[in-house]
């Protein structure tokens, strides 16, 4: 009897601790009574029924990386491309999770494989390359509105490699060099070009340059040579004002002479001077020699010039007031 009891006892607690169940975060256990669904543990400590209730499935509502497998797809121009991806999605419904579908990872597989292969076969070659985020957008649109039933949300879809054959890569590689050599050319003969051009504006430019410095040149020596001509007008005013005015003191002075006491006799003998003096030069400087009439009578000459000299100053006497 002791035995039995004790048998029990530990059944007892056995089947008590099997029917306390810890659920981790960001997952979720189905549990089923009987064999049909009864509810979904979330994250914490939970009871189960012992017998009557079974932990059927467990799911992770974490963010999932699934690897797509690596396909042959048929473009629109028929050719080939090896194509893979990664896919990532997302348990929102652990019920529809377990019930919607056997295995909806491997259904979610099949369908982004049988999507991608439809959308690259409505697209030519060089569009594939291209237009890789509008190709993830479509899988992902047909992928997430197909699980919904599924329980799972798809995220998004990347596409990882597009493999062309090896005939299709070197015949684009020739392309892709072909255009490089295109675009060098035309870089270089873009670059003679300019050269030509800029030579010319330049050249256009220096004689523009040259022809305004002439014109300024021609402009500044003629304003030189005015401004000189104008300096030596002045120079040659103020210098006939100088010797107009020197003349003028030298008469001046020459009339207060003769006004002194001997003056006259001063002039007397300064004009019979120089007219034995000028006389003298006539007969060196020339052959022919021209006499006066009167030439032995020397102080007649001198007594009719001084005649002439006190004429003037009598008549400057009787002018003056």
């Amino acid at each position: 009897m002791t035995y039995f009891l004790t048998i029990l006892a530990v059944g007892i607690i056995f089947l008590g601790l099997k029917s306390f169940k810890v659920v981790p975060q960001q997952e979720a256990y189905v549990v089923e009574r009987w064999g049909q669904f009864h509810n979904v543990l979330e994250p914490g400590l939970r009871f189960l029924v012992p017998v009557m209730d079974k932990l059927a499935y467990r799911h992770s509502l974490k963010e999932i990386p699934l690897d797509v497998p690596s396909q042959v797809c048929i473009t629109r121009d028929n050719t080939q491309l090896t194509v893979d991806g990664v896919l990532y999605f997302q348990v929102t419904d652990p019920q529809l999770a377990s019930y919607g579908s056997s295995n909806y990872i491997l259904a979610i597989t099949q369908l982004a494989q049988t999507t991608l292969r439809s959308v690259i076969g409505r697209m030519e070659l060089d569009k594939t390359f291209e237009e890789r985020d509008d190709i993830n957008r479509t899988v992902v649109a047909a992928l997430d509105e197909a699980a919904v039933s599924w329980g799972v949300k798809v995220l998004r879809y990347e596409i990882k490699d597009l493999v062309p054959p090896q005939e299709i890569l070197r015949s684009m590689q020739q392309q892709i060099t072909a255009e490089r050599e295109k675009r060098a050319r035309i870089a270089e003969s873009e670059g003679r070009k300019i050269e030509q051009i800029n030579l010319a504006d330049g050249q256009r430019q220096a004689e523009i340059k040259k022809s305004e410095g002439d014109a300024q040149a021609a402009v500044n020596e003629s304003n030189g040579e005015k401004v000189a001509q104008i300096n030596r007008a002045e120079g040659e005013a103020q210098a006939l004002l100088l010797v107009a005015k020197a003349t003028a003191e030298s008469i001046n002075l020459i009339a207060g002479a003769v006004r002194q006491p001997g003056g006259m006799e001063a002039v007397n003998l300064k004009v019979a001077e120089q007219y034995v003096e000028q006389f003298g030069k006539l007969a060196k400087e020339s052959n022919t020699l021209i006499m006066p009439a009167n030439v032995a009578d020397i102080g007649s000459l001198v007594s009719a010039g001084m005649h002439i000299v006190q004429g003037n100053k009598a008549n400057q006497g009787v002018l003056k007031p």
